[in-house]
């Protein structure tokens, strides 16, 4: 079953052969020179000293002796510093990897060693990690760049700005193709050691032509603020990718995306900019329509939000709509495939599904057998595993070829997800391939399920496992976490699911719990819940 034929892409000419990514961007919007690029807790980035700034530290980078595509760690929390780093490694032919600042040690250590970085670019607040990964490693670099310093530094260190000045901009670009490396980003590695995903100097030209521009309607008026941070695949296209390509402004912001801190930058609260385009995840929507402070419609200038990250329940979807008058349009991407590939649309949007595949991107669902799944006679399909064909897709995993082989499959990438088609072509979105449950010989959807639990008015979050009962038949758990001063009883909410499901598809076994482990990204982590059930014997 393959949606190619109804996703043609529009008229968007590719790149050309030789092409840096870094310099598409700075010099398209010369003209632009004195507007708002980037605006951060501590001041505004213009177009004009983005484009200096990036072509200073390419000068700089290159001055350290580091040669065309070998890799630079930035390690980097979101502020203007951020964009110039990435694109000025982008225009000196050198190779970004954009970490997670929000993990451990032992990982920054394996992710020295595994990209074989030559410097390291990172936040001051952010380099102790660093330097204990440094510790941990056999891995040496040739020169650690710091932001915003908090203490003072060792000689192998050198202040950002410091670096900065002593560099004459570099007259131009190097002479990448659109098919060279150009950046890395590590998968969450929610199951064994993260994979460095290696992207194009095209592919972020494709995600911001197909998705940003033409699908989502991004304008050179807009202020976009992202709660996905920079270093996410989701958040890169949001906060720099998406943004600069059509000339608006970016909103960063470096503490962590609590509710507090995101109806700060609604109101205006960061250089009196009221955002017209926010970009969250379910999780995050969930928490702030839970707030007491949840601003009223009035005191906010949206006037497009988007989810990516994990499904949507249609129950926040329709609640935000109702707060605010502006729908979410939920879609799904992946690190693989740079940004989303399936998603509703500005002017349609059909909470419960992912919506439909983004102009230039073809679905295809597959069986247990490989094969295409049939399509029914209304255009509905079974559950499939899905996977995607188009421009954006990585190039590879590095130095893992069986892994890079079993994602990457000819012209189709494996996304991990089992999706359904319904009769309109949309598609809804049925868990991971390994969380799908068989429950008395038929697929149960755990995301099905958590989302009719958190349509109960004292639910916060769910999430659903199966666990085998004492004839090693599978049942299904859910651990519900309940709102501020919510009350509800497991026989409640068990009743509450049968009347909006399927009777077969209600949770037998409930557990209250405090709060549901997650990724850094908010992903809920079943399989730690699947982990915490076998220890228990």
């Amino acid at each position: 079953m393959n949606d190619a034929a109804v996703t043609a892409a529009p008229e968007v000419p590719p790149p050309p052969e030789r092409f840096n990514f870094a310099q598409h961007l700075i010099d398209r919007h010369a003209a632009r020179a004195a507007k708002a690029a980037f605006v951060d807790d501590l001041g505004v980035l213009s177009y004009g000293a983005l484009g200096q700034r990036v072509r200073q530290m390419a000068a700089g980078l290159r001055s350290l002796g580091i040669r065309r595509e070998e890799r630079v760690l930035l390690l980097m929390q979101d502020t203007n510093d951020w964009p110039v780093s990435f694109l000025g490694a982008i225009y000196a032919g050198l190779v970004p990897v954009a970490v997670n600042t929000l993990l451990t040690a032992d990982d920054y250590a394996y992710m020295l060693e595994h990209s074989r970085a030559q410097a390291a670019l990172v936040s001051g607040g952010l380099l102790p990690a660093l330097t204990s990964a440094m510790v941990k490693s056999d891995h040496e670099l040739t020169k650690v760049i710091v932001a915003r310093p908090v203490a003072p530094l060792h000689p192998a260190e050198v202040e950002f700005e410091a670096f900065l000045a002593a560099q004459a901009p570099a007259p131009r670009p190097a002479p990448t193709a659109a098919d060279d490396p150009a950046f890395w980003l590590y998968s969450s590695g929610s199951t064994g050691r993260p994979k460095g995903t290696v992207h194009s100097h095209a592919n972020p030209y494709w995600t911001s032509e197909l998705y940003g521009t033409r699908l989502l309607g991004l304008r050179e008026d807009d202020v976009c603020f992202s709660a996905a941070k920079l270093f996410f695949a989701y958040g890169l296209g949001n906060a720099l990718t998406f943004p600069l390509s059509v000339g608006a402004t970016t909103i960063l912001m470096a503490e962590r995306p609590t509710p507090e801190a995101t109806f700060k930058r609604w109101a205006g609260g960061v250089g009196g900019l009221k955002p017209s385009v926010f970009f969250g995840a379910p999780t995050g929507y969930a928490g702030m329509l839970a707030h007491p402070a949840l601003p009223q419609r009035d005191q906010v200038a949206l006037r497009l939000a988007s989810s990516a990250g994990e499904a949507l329940p249609a129950d926040i979807g329709e609640r935000f709509k109702r707060h605010f008058g502006v729908d979410i349009v939920d879609g799904i991407g992946s690190t693989e495939m740079l940004h989303i590939f399936l998603s509703n649309r500005p002017d349609r949007v059909r909470y419960g599904t992912t919506g439909w595949p983004v102009p230039g991107y073809s679905i295809e669902l597959r069986g247990d057998d490989g094969r295409p799944v049939p399509l029914n006679p209304d255009g509905s399909s079974e559950p499939g595993d899905l996977y995607i064909q188009g421009p954006s897709a990585a190039l590879m995993y590095w130095g893992n070829r069986a892994k890079s082989r079993d994602t990457f499959q000819g012209g189709w990438t494996k996304s991990g997800d089992k999706y359904v088609r319904n009769a309109d072509g949309s598609y809804t979105y049925g868990g991971r391939s390994d969380d799908m449950l068989k429950v008395s010989g038929i697929y149960v959807s755990p995301f099905e399920v958590e989302a009719t639990l958190v349509q109960h008015p004292a639910v916060l979050e769910a999430a659903v496992i199966g666990v085998p009962d004492a004839e090693g038949l599978t049942k299904t758990k859910a651990f519900v976490v309940l709102k501020a001063g919510g009350a509800a009883t497991e026989d409640e909410l068990k009743a509450f699911v049968k009347d909006k499901l399927a009777p077969y598809k209600y949770p037998r076994l409930i557990e209250f719990v405090a709060e549901l482990p997650k990724t850094a990204t908010g992903k809920i982590q079943r399989f730690k819940l699947r982990e915490r059930e076998a220890a228990k014997g």
